[in-house]
């Protein structure tokens, strides 16, 4: 590392907002480290052959019509009397060639895009939770204010560079219109990339056309110019559902990038296996993918891990478990092999901001880091197996994608860096306290936390002995306090209001 990047790095790293919160700047990230193989190039080729026995000899159903008529268009077999669909392997093999190996999403605020694919690395917010909780007010449904507020926190801070979707979901609204609102907040309230879901074409159509006036741009030039994503989470085992398909169709349409995300949890809804779980994700991966070719060949795509285990004894899920971070490392070597960019999640089960959140979120972090996650969903703020958005819970996630961003540096190995002037000022048995080399940079020599309390006890206690999560909640409230909505064209605020106005005249979307 030459002496210019090696400074260049300490600056980033050290940089603090001049007011608000002590956080690092806005970075894109890159993950220069080796991924974590947890199998052998022999065990992937088994979970890859048994993955398209699957669908040669099983298959996925496909649970509507228009997709089954696209598939069997594009040599797919469907099995009469049934919307079963078998592939056989040299269709999927051809078809999911043409995935591109890398993406940019485009941003209201170009500072904000992101690059999905190779060694880029992008972390979002919690998304789709149905409560939400703050040690405050505790534990409450979903609401409209606190949709907005969580939109607001993850706009305020650095270490969240997308929405994942709805941070909560705002179920004091009414479900046909919902996601108007929702997303002219985040559409406004951020200038960060956010993301629609595919419940049916309509929600997906209303995006498109509100990120397209967001931007002030065409909606052909979106489609050259990808915005928003989507999950498409097949339903585990074996089935892609009607609103699914819907809303893969209309965003591979629109040029759209969609993230393919089996959500198979070992001994539920996939065998009680790792390896067997592995295997069935990938056959309904590569079927979902394979399916957003046909419909439109080059669309980005992003194959998703999202493999957990239950608790055997209840049936409960469980993340942040051996399991589950093994399997994203796992998940990453498969998407390397087919050349795909790559999902995983920061996950927990925990039902309180303790020990148990903190410990089963690092696990998770460092199967979705070292198993070279391109894009890691939920990453700050998820809670109880994704039942909850926890505002707290927010802050701390921020501080370990924080130390995560820091651990991600290059480090710097230049001549001043390893400080051979500075051991020849001390001397044997001296101190550094006072060398020049330390005072020339004892602001920014280190990582310097957001929530961590790195006093003494006494000094701690004197000052209100508080822990991490109550620390969090200070930190969360001044966030807000302080929070600065990102400026944007009058006009093009104007005309996305009489958009809405007029979708919610029309009653908004059908219900499916």
């Amino acid at each position: 590392m030459s002496r210019e990047a090696a400074r260049e790095a300490r600056g980033r790293r050290n940089t603090r907002s001049a007011r608000g919160l002590k956080q690092l700047p806005w970075r894109n990230h890159r993950n220069n480290y080796d991924p974590v193989r947890v199998l052998s190039d022999d065990q992937i080729e088994a979970i890859h052959r048994t993955s398209l026995r699957i669908l040669s000899e099983l298959g996925i159903e496909f649970l509507e019509e228009n997709a089954l008529r696209i598939l069997k268009e594009n040599g797919a077999e469907i099995v009469p009397g049934t919307q079963r669909v078998r592939f056989d392997p040299a269709l999927i093999m051809e078809k999911i060639k043409t995935v591109p190996k890398t993406f940019t999403l485009h941003a209201r605020n170009p500072a904000h895009n992101l690059t999905f694919g190779a060694n880029h690395i992008n972390f979002g917010s919690v998304a789709s939770a149905p409560n939400v909780s703050d040690l405050d007010k505790g534990r409450r449904p979903g609401n409209f204010e606190d949709y907005c507020n969580l939109v607001r926190l993850a706009q305020s801070l650095n270490s969240v560079q997308f929405l994942g979707g709805y941070p909560v979901e705002p179920a004091d609204l009414p479900p046909s219109t919902r996601h108007l609102d929702a997303l002219y907040m985040a559409a406004t309230l951020t200038d960060k990339v956010w993301h629609p879901y595919s419940l049916g074409n309509e929600r997906i159509e209303d995006a498109i056309e509100l990120m397209a006036m967001a931007r002030g741009i065409s909606k052909e030039q979106l489609t050259k110019e990808p915005s928003v994503f989507s999950i498409i989470n097949s339903n585990s085992p074996l089935r892609l559902d009607t609103p699914m398909l819907q809303g893969l169709q209309a965003m591979a349409k629109a040029g759209q990038p969609i993230v393919l995300t089996p959500f198979t949890l070992s001994g539920a809804m996939a065998p009680a296996t790792i390896a067997g779980a592995l295997a069935q994700a990938n056959a309904e991966a590569l079927a979902g993918l394979a399916f957003t070719q046909m419909v439109n060949p080059g669309v980005p795509c992003v194959y998703g891990g999202f493999t957990s285990n239950v608790d055997m004894k209840t049936g409960a899920p469980a993340f942040g478990t051996p399991e589950y971070t093994r399997a994203a490392m796992a998940g990453g070597q498969l998407a390397r092999k087919y050349g795909f960019p790559y999902r995983s999640s920061n996950a927990c089960a925990s039902n309180a901001v303790d020990a148990q959140a903190a410990y089963e979120s690092e696990m998770s972090l460092w199967g979705a880091v070292m198993g070279h996650a391109n894009l890691i969903l939920h990453g700050a703020g998820w809670m109880e197996g994704g039942l909850v958005a926890s505002f707290e819970k927010m802050i701390i996630d921020a501080e370990m994608i924080q130390s995560m961003s820091e651990f991600l540096l290059p480090l710097d190995v230049s001549e001043d860096a390893l400080g051979f002037e500075a051991m020849k000022e001390v001397g044997p048995g001296g101190h550094f306290f006072g060398a020049a080399h330390t005072l020339a940079r004892y602001e920014t020599a280190f990582y310097s936390p957001l929530v961590s309390d790195w006093r003494n006890f006494e000094t701690w206690r004197l000052a209100g002995a508080q822990d991490a999560a109550q620390r969090a909640n200070t930190l969360w409230k001044q966030a807000l306090a302080e929070y600065e909505q990102p400026a944007i064209d009058p006009a093009i605020d104007d005309a996305m209001k009489d958009f809405i106005a007029r979708r919610k005249a029309e009653g908004g979307v059908k219900q499916i």
